[in-house]
């Protein structure tokens, strides 16, 4: 079984690590560099994006969790994590990670005080809406050929995926709702075994 490691740095971890274990996955917290070696996925919380990549950095985790996100490694990024996986970032030059072919506006929906719920249709995960908590949430504004919208509202995209890198603009730790956390652990399952169908890539 593999064994998802969750950035504990910034942002809602405990949420997503309650969450994973719900959906019969191991999970642990990722505080130092020692940590790496060890995961089979990661999961990249909310927070503040430009906070945790100089975090990330201070603590000399930046470089050799990009060494294996570039190698394959499956990955979820909600909110700043979303952010942090974006190859063009509008407006910014912060780090960020850039495995996913696409461009993101940071605050797209507004500040903290324009925070809301709304129930998107995810068809990858379900028929039932999902609930969807938005807060400071960025959005995709371009996407490259090889990334595939999950979700979006008003035409701007909050749910991709491309190859094993997935990102929500949202947070589905907030919830009671597993759907993503499972769509994400079955992605790792698929990850870790050779010859595995990978037509959902």
């Amino acid at each position: 079984m593999p064994l998802i490691g969750v950035l504990a740095l910034q942002g809602a971890f405990r949420e997503h690590l309650a969450a994973l274990r719900r959906v019969g996955v191991r999970a642990m917290e990722i505080r130092r560099k020692t940590h790496i070696d060890g995961i089979d996925a990661l999961m990249l919380p909310g927070g503040e994006s430009t906070a945790i990549g100089k975090l990330l950095t201070e603590e000399d985790m930046f470089s050799p969790l990009l060494e294996r996100l570039r190698g394959g490694m499956p990955v979820y990024g909600t909110c700043a994590g979303l952010i942090l996986l974006c190859k063009t970032i509008e407006h910014s030059g912060q780090p960020r990670f850039g495995i996913l072919d696409a461009t993101v506006r940071r605050n797209a929906f507004g500040r903290q005080t324009d925070s809301f719920e709304t129930r998107l249709s995810i068809p990858e995960i379900g028929k039932g809406a999902f609930p969807a908590v938005f807060i400071r949430a960025p959005a995709i504004t371009e996407t490259g050929p090889g990334v595939r919208v999950l979700a979006e509202i008003d035409g701007r995209a909050v749910a991709v995926r491309q190859g094993n890198a997935l990102a929500t603009a949202f947070h589905p730790e907030l919830t009671k709702d597993i759907r993503l956390h499972r769509y994400f652990a079955d992605m790792c399952r698929a990850a870790a075994t050779p010859g595995a169908d990978r037509a959902n890539a």
